[in-house]
């Protein structure tokens, strides 16, 4: 068949396949007792499954509750084996903890009853040691913070709590007491101070030595409890205070006793004169060296005792230095973190004031026995001073330089004491001097400046500076007031004035002013109101000698300033017969009136250096003015003929 014929190729295979299928059941016919006994096959081994179902399901119950019984076990073994575990920890970590409560019996009682000897110091510092321990061991961190609230721990906290209060407070006593004895062992014995003609520097090599033995001890009261540290402090610095006033005491009277010096007068600027100025001259610089050894000698132990009562600050790890060492004066580093150092630094001030408290006194009075036998030593002193204050750093020894600065108050209040009696003595001038003569004290002022010079030291220049502006001042205000005392006697005042100016810048000033710039300001204002004064007296003499001539003058002048020259002659009193009348009266005898001028420059001074310069002075200002006058009548009265100012000066060199 070929591709066209598919129907008829389709009912070929349904034919076929009808064949098959009535083949396949008559062999189904035919194999029916096969299939009856493989039924029944079937159905035998559908009921052995069935069986063997019931069965596997019997056994999987068993085995779940089996599976079950030993999960239970496994848990319970994994249980008890944890416990065991934990258990077993738990005793060692209470062991440890037990141990760490235990109080061994042997620092039990040395922290509540031991002695505080030097033979057993090392057992209460091994005590201390192990109190700090123990009761930092029961803080968190070093303790587990799971362990702080337990019953027992807070009991034995508490326990070493009540330990530690019982040592503070026994050690602090004994302390207190060992070094309130320890002083008054010293100051009962004498050959520890200066006596009658034996200056004995003070050592304190002893007391550092006795103290040393309780150095450690004061560290771990410091670490056991700060704030015993403030009783202790205060009680060792009122100790040493007693010792250091009656060292000082000791050896500012000694020194005192062992100086020889002779008292120099303390009026040095009196109006009135005597012998006793010729004592200025007295060598006193024993009064300072005095001075200079008692800070030589105290200053340096008054900060050897700070840094023995501070403790090491230099970093070095050599136990010996630190045991030398109280650290009574330490502030705790950590305060600074945590906002406290103020409060410490203000106690600490307090104590170190307790360590200086009078011991200023002794300081105080050889500065004023200095200023008995000389007050301008209270120069040098300052200076002196001022050195050791610059040389003191205020961490290092801050209560020190406070002495120093009181010290330095002290000084500046006794030379201000000078200073202003001085200035007292210039002004008794005004009451108790006549105007004749040079002033004592312009002369004396002098001496006196050279003097302060010779004693300056250091930083003492302000002090003398000062001094200088308050003298100078004085000087010439009261030179005023004298000048201006009587106006009845203006032409003697005026001299007198002249002659004082004269003297303050020739003698007083002058040598001074060339190295002082504090004096140098004041020659200029002496020099200025010198020539000022010169030019002052010259023009009244010469007015007074010449009266009607300079007021004709000084009218023509005036007038000139209204009208032309021309119309001057016309005027009242100033015509040209009242010129010539004038001139008649005024330069007939004109050597004689210049002869008047010399009397009257020389009547009233006493200086013959003086004369000659203001002589000079005198006619060259009356030439000026003449010379001014003669032009004056050249524009006024051109035709009218007057000695030439040439003619008067020949007239004057001749005299």
């Amino acid at each position: 068949m070929g591709i066209g014929e598919a129907e008829a190729f389709s009912e070929r295979l349904k034919r076929e396949l009808l064949a098959l299928e009535a083949a396949n059941v008559h062999a189904i016919l035919e194999s029916e007792p096969l299939v009856d006994e493989v039924l029944q096959g079937l159905e035998t081994a559908m009921n052995c499954v069935d069986d063997m179902d019931e069965w596997l399901s019997m056994f999987n119950v068993k085995l779940r509750h089996m599976r079950e019984d030993i999960e239970s076990i496994e848990t319970r073994n994994n249980k008890l084996e944890m416990q065991s575990v934990n258990n077993k920890a738990l005793i060692e970590e209470l062991d440890k903890l037990l141990e760490r409560l235990r109080v061994p019996s042997e620092y039990a009682a040395c922290l509540t009853g031991g002695s505080f000897d030097e033979a057993r110091m090392l057992q209460n510092i091994e005590a201390c040691e192990w109190l700090t321990g123990a009761l930092r061991g029961l803080e968190v961190p070093n303790l587990d913070p799971s362990y702080a609230n337990i019953r027992a721990v807070k009991e034995k906290r508490a326990e070493l709590e009540k330990l530690k209060a019982t040592f503070v407070r026994r050690a602090s006593e004994f302390l207190r007491n060992y070094f309130a004895s320890l002083v008054d062992f010293m100051i009962s014995d004498k050959s520890y101070f200066s006596q009658r003609g034996q200056l004995k520097r003070p050592d304190h090599a002893d007391l550092r030595y006795k103290c040393r033995t309780y150095a450690r001890l004061l560290q771990h009261l410091k670490s056991l409890d700060k704030n015993c540290l403030g009783p202790l402090r205060k009680a060792y610095c009122s100790s040493l205070n007693l010792l250091l006033r009656r060292e000082a005491c000791e050896f500012a009277n000694e020194l005192r006793a062992s100086t020889k010096a002779s008292r120099n007068p303390t009026v040095w600027l009196e109006a009135s004169t005597g012998s006793g100025q010729n004592m200025n001259n007295t060598d006193t610089s024993t009064v300072s060296d005095a001075y200079a050894k008692m800070l030589t000698i105290f200053i340096p132990l008054l900060v050897d005792e700070r840094g023995h009562a501070n403790g090491n600050k230099t970093g070095s790890n050599d136990d010996d230095t630190n045991d030398d060492d109280l650290g009574i004066m330490d502030i705790d580093e950590n305060d600074n973190k945590t906002g406290k150092s103020s409060a410490e630094l203000g106690a600490l001030n307090e104590s170190l004031q307790d360590l200086l408290d009078g011991i200023q006194e002794d300081f105080y009075a050889v500065v004023d026995w200095a200023y008995k036998i000389d007050p301008l030593r209270c120069i040098s002193m300052h200076g002196i001073t001022e050195r050791y204050i610059s040389g003191q750093k205020a961490d290092a020894a801050g209560f020190v330089r406070l002495l120093l600065d009181d010290l330095e108050s002290r000084i500046s209040m006794q030379f201000g004491r000078f200073v202003n009696e001085a200035c007292h003595q210039i002004e008794r001038n005004e009451r108790n001097v006549r105007q004749m003569g040079v002033l004592s004290y312009i002369p004396r002022f002098a001496t006196l400046a050279t003097r302060m010079e010779q004693y300056i030291q250091g930083q003492s220049r302000d002090l003398v500076d000062q001094a200088y502006t308050k003298f100078v001042s004085i000087m010439f205000v009261t030179l005023e007031k004298i000048a201006q005392a009587d106006p009845k006697y203006a032409d003697i005042s005026s001299f007198w004035r002249i002659l004082q100016l004269f003297r303050i810048v020739s003698c007083s000033l002058y040598d001074l002013a060339n190295v002082v710039p504090t004096l140098a300001k004041f020659y200029h204002q002496a020099s200025e109101a010198y020539e000022q004064a010169c030019t002052r007296h010259i023009s009244m003499i010469i007015y007074i000698q010449f009266e009607r001539l300079f007021q004709f003058a000084r009218r023509a002048e005036d007038l000139m300033l209204t009208i032309p020259p021309e119309e001057i002659p016309f005027q009242l009193g100033l015509s040209k017969m009242d010129l010539r009348k004038m001139l008649k009266s005024s330069l007939s005898g004109v050597d004689k009136s210049f002869s008047g001028m010399y009397k009257r420059l020389q009547k009233n001074l006493t200086s013959e250096e003086l004369l000659p310069s203001l002589w000079d002075k005198c006619k060259k200002e009356f030439l000026d003015r003449y010379d001014s006058f003669t032009q004056l009548v050249a524009k006024i009265y051109p035709t009218e003929t007057i000695p030439s100012a040439a003619e008067m000066r020949e007239i004057l060199s001749n005299m």
